[in-house]
């Protein structure tokens, strides 16, 4: 496939941490770390931090985005959020699919897909996740696990988009894919779109790597071909290992 230049990604997802004080020294920090830095990034907080996290960051080089997002813009759907309420809220990205939206709340393909819909149609872009469970990886089945969730994503076409591969079986274990399993997934991934969507934009699109990256394993994984960038757990909380990460992204371009 072409090369393609592709500027690097890191969302950092906060997940379900931390308090407004707490969110506002972090992103205070991340401000003040990352004045021009290497990548493009993204910070993925709770929904009731994000007011906290826009205040601090409005005018800097960094967004914000929702970690989940409803298909529809409004209705009786307790604890849910809208597209449009994100968007409100400053958001220009939505986390569609996270393995554990799939694992605690029986996400399907399909209804990932219609959420990067609903995002596309309220301005955001969605960052669709994917990847493979131990047992799957283990029965060989990842590559059609892979390809099933793709297409239940994409079935009605949104764009733009991004994806990142989370290799399951690495998420908050400590486990982390060697660059040899990265690439191959990553390389699956551009080639499976590349039949979805053309070589040329297939090429464009960034694919993340997000199965505990750290410090320590990143100067690795962003030198591959198909790694784009990272999704960021734990390491996102602390500033300085974030920081470091995102470098890193600087140094292999």
């Amino acid at each position: 496939m072409t090369s393609i230049s592709r500027r690097p990604l890191v969302g950092g997802n906060w997940k379900m941490h931390m308090v407004g004080t707490e969110a506002r020294e972090l992103s205070r920090e991340l401000v003040a770390r990352l004045d021009q830095p290497a990548a493009e990034v993204v910070l993925f907080p709770s929904p009731p931090l994000l007011p906290t996290v826009a205040e601090v960051l409005a005018g800097s080089p960094l967004a914000w985005g929702g970690q989940d997002i409803h298909v529809e813009d409004a209705g009786a759907y307790t604890g849910d959020v809208s597209g449009p309420q994100l968007a409100d809220a400053g958001c220009t990205w939505a986390l569609c699919g996270h393995s554990e939206r799939r694992r605690d709340h029986g996400e399907s393909d399909a209804l990932v897909g219609q959420k990067a819909l609903a995002a596309n149609r309220n301005g955001l872009t969605p960052l669709i996740c994917l990847g493979e469970t131990l047992s799957e990886r283990q029965n060989g089945d990842t590559f059609a696990v892979l390809e099933r969730q793709l297409n239940g994503a994409l079935a009605g076409r949104p764009d733009p988009f991004a994806l990142a591969y989370e290799p399951v079986w690495a998420i908050g274990t400590g486990e982390t894919a060697t660059p040899e399993i990265a690439q191959e997934a990553h390389r699956f991934l551009r080639e499976t779109l590349a039949d979805l969507i053309g070589e040329a934009a297939a090429g464009a699109k960034r694919i993340l790597y997000g199965g505990s990256a750290n410090p320590q394993n990143v100067a690795d994984l962003i030198a591959l071909p198909d790694v784009d960038g990272f999704l960021v757990g734990g390491a996102s909380l602390d500033p300085e290992k974030f920081s470091t990460m995102i470098g890193c992204c600087g140094e292999a371009a």
